[in-house]
C-alpha cells in the first residue's frame, strides 16, 4: 500500500499569500491561452489560407492534448513531486506560445497548440499543492480560488483577444500567452516550495497511459469533427466505435495492474463519479454558451434582424461579467463549503447556470440581457468549479489527489468539446435563406441552443443529490492524515447522514 504522507506542521507551511498567487496565475495563464483563439478562428483561416474545417484543428488539437496530458501530469505529480510537474506543464505552454509567435505555418501552429495543451495539468497539480502545502484553514479557499480561476481566465481570454486585435495582428494573442506563461514559471519557481513525493510505493502504468490517450483521442476527434464530416459518416461512427473499444480495454487494464494510472475503485466512489458527471455537464454548458453568445453578438443585425453587429472586442466585453462572476464565486464558494459542505455551492452553480440560459432563451433583444445573464452564469460556474475539488479531495487520499482532480479536469474538457460540437450542430442545422451567399442561423436555432445549455446546467445541479455520504466514502479508503490534508472530511464533505 502507498504510504500516507505525514502532515506538515503549520509552522513549516508557507503562507497562502506567498504560494496562492503563483498557482492562480498559472491557472489563468492556461485558461486564457486555451480560449483566446476561439474568436479569431475565421480570421486565422484567411490569414493562413486554410479551410474553415481545417482551422478548427487549432481548438481540437489543444483540447485533445489537454485531455490526454492532464491526468498523466497529475499522476506523475503524485509519483515525482507536484512542483516539478507543474513546471513541466507550464514549460509546454511557454514552448507552444514561443513556436506560435515565430511561425507562419499552419502545421507548426497546430503543433504549438498541442504543446500549449500541457498547461491543462496545472489544475490538478495546483489543487494538490494547495492541499499539501497550505495551512488547513486556508485549503478550502485556496482550492476554490484556483478552480474558479478557470472560468475567470476563459472569460478574460475572449475580452483580451478582442482588445489586442483592435491594435495588433493575431500574433499578439500568442505573445500574450508567452508573457503570461513566463511570468507563471518565474513565480512558481520562486514561491512554490519543493514538495515531497506523496506516493513512494506507486509505479508507472505505460499501458494505462497509452489506452487512455487512445480512447480520448478517438472520442474528441469524432466529437470535434462530427459537424464537418457528418455525424453518420463512416469516419465519425468508426471513431466512436474505436473510442468505445479502447475505453473498455483501458478499464480492464486499470483493474488488473498493480499501480494503475487511474484507480477504478476510486473513480467509482459516488463522491468522485457524480462530481465528474457534474463537471462534464458544466463544461458542456460553459464552453457551449460562450460560443453561442459570441456568435449571437457578432451577427449582423440588418441581415438577421437579431444580434448586435458586435466586433470581436465588443462580443468579448459582453462575456466579461462571466469572468467577474467567477471571481466573486471563489470566496462565496469557500464560505459555503466551510459551513455547509460542497453540495450547496454545486447545486447553486447548476441552478444559476441553468437560470441564466433560460433567461436568454426568453429574453435576448437587448445587450443588457446578455450582461446580466453572463454575470449570473459566471457566478454559477465559479461556485460549481469551486465545489468539485472539495468533493474529490474529501473522498480520496492525498496520494491520489492529483490523478483524481486530473480526471475531473479531463471530463470538463470533454464536456466542453461535446458542448461546442452540439451547439454548432444546432446552429448550422437551422439556417435562414438570404439573398447573399452567407449562412446565418435562425433566431429559433439560438433559442434551442440556450435551452440545451440550460438543461445541461440544471441536470448538473441535480447530480450532487446522488452523493449520500462523502464522509463515509472517504473513511472507507483513506487514512485520517489524508482526510486532514483535504481540510478534514467534515469541512469539505456532507454530513454522514445526508441524502437518500
Amino acid at each position: 500500500m502507498s504510504e500516507a504522507p505525514q502532515p506538515a506542521t503549520t509552522a513549516h507551511r508557507p503562507s497562502s499569500a506567498r504560494v496562492l498567487p503563483a498557482l492562480v496565475l498559472a491557472m489563468l495563464a492556461f485558461s486564457v491561452v486555451q480560449t483566446a483563439v476561439v474568436p479569431i478562428l475565421p480570421s486565422l483561416a484567411r490569414e493562413l489560407d486554410v479551410s474553415g474545417s481545417s482551422i478548427t484543428w487549432l481548438m481540437t488539437a489543444n483540447l485533445l492534448s489537454a485531455a490526454v496530458l492532464t491526468p498523466m501530469l497529475g499522476r506523475f505529480g503524485d509519483l515525482r513531486g507536484r512542483k516539478p510537474m507543474l513546471l513541466v506543464a507550464l514549460g509546454g505552454l511557454v514552448a507552444g506560445s514561443a513556436i506560435a509567435v515565430g511561425t507562419h505555418s499552419f502545421t507548426w501552429l497546430v503543433i504549438a497548440r498541442v504543446l500549449q495543451g500541457a498547461g491543462g495539468g496545472v489544475l490538478p497539480l495546483a489543487i494538490s499543492i494547495v492541499r499539501d502545502e497550505l495551512p488547513k484553514a486556508k485549503v478550502t479557499g485556496g482550492v476554490a480560488a484556483i478552480s474558479a480561476s478557470m472560468g475567470v481566465g476563459s472569460g478574460l481570454g475572449l475580452v483580451v483577444t478582442g482588445l489586442l486585435l483592435e491594435h495588433w495582428s493575431y500574433k499578439s494573442i500568442f505573445w500574450m500567452g508567452l508573457g503570461f506563461g513566463l511570468l507563471a514559471v518565474l513565480l512558481v519557481a520562486l514561491r512554490v516550495p519543493t514538495d515531497p513525493v506523496v506516493d513512494k510505493a506507486g509505479g508507472a502504468d505505460p499501458l494505462g497511459a497509452v489506452t487512455l490517450a487512445g480512447w480520448l483521442s478517438a472520442l474528441l476527434v469524432a466529437v470535434s469533427q462530427g459537424n464537418t464530416w457528418g455525424w453518420t459518416s463512416n469516419r465519425t461512427l468508426g471513431l466512436f466505435a474505436v473510442a468505445a473499444v479502447i475505453a473498455l480495454v483501458w478499464v480492464a487494464v486499470e483493474a488488473r495492474v498493480a499501480h494503475p494510472l487511474v484507480d477504478m475503485k476510486m473513480m467509482a466512489r459516488p463522491a468522485v463519479a457524480f462530481t465528474n458527471l457534474s463537471g462534464l455537464l458544466m463544461g458542456f454548458g460553459m464552453y457551449g454558451s460562450f460560443m453561442v453568445i459570441s456568435n449571437f453578438a457578432q451577427t449582423p443585425e440588418k441581415l438577421a434582424h437579431y444580434g448586435f453587429t458586435a466586433t470581436v472586442l465588443h462580443a468579448g466585453v459582453m462575456l466579461l461579467p462571466s469572468a467577474l462572476g467567477s471571481m466573486a464565486a471563489a470566496p462565496i464558494g469557500a464560505l459555503l463549503i466551510a459551513r455547509r459542505g460542497p453540495r450547496l455551492p454545486l447545486v447553486l452553480g447548476g441552478v444559476l447556470g441553468g437560470a441564466s440560459m433560460v433567461y436568454l432563451a426568453l429574453r435576448h433583444g437587448s445587450e443588457i440581457d446578455f450582461y446580466l445573464a453572463s454575470a449570473v452564469f459566471g457566478l454559477g460556474v465559479g461556485l460549481a468549479y469551486a465545489a468539485m475539488p472539495a468533493y474529490i479531495n474529501g473522498a480520496v487520499p492525498a496520494e491520489q489527489s492529483g490523478i483524481a482532480n486530473g480526471m475531473n479536469a479531463v471530463l470538463r474538457t470533454v464536456g466542453g468539446a461535446i458542448g461546442t460540437a452540439v451547439m454548432a450542430a444546432i446552429l448550422t442545422g437551422d439556417t435562414m435563406k438570404l439573398p447573399i451567399p452567407v449562412s446565418l442561423p435562425t433566431l429559433t436555432a439560438y433559442e434551442h441552443a440556450y435551452w440545451t445549455a440550460a438543461v445541461m446546467c440544471l441536470i448538473a445541479g441535480l447530480v450532487p443529490f446522488g452523493i449520500r455520504r462523502i464522509k463515509a466514502d472517504a473513511a472507507e479508503s483513506t487514512t485520517p492524515g489524508a482526510l486532514d490534508g483535504a481540510g478534514t472530511a467534515a469541512a469539505v464533505g456532507e454530513p454522514a447522514t445526508t441524502g437518500a
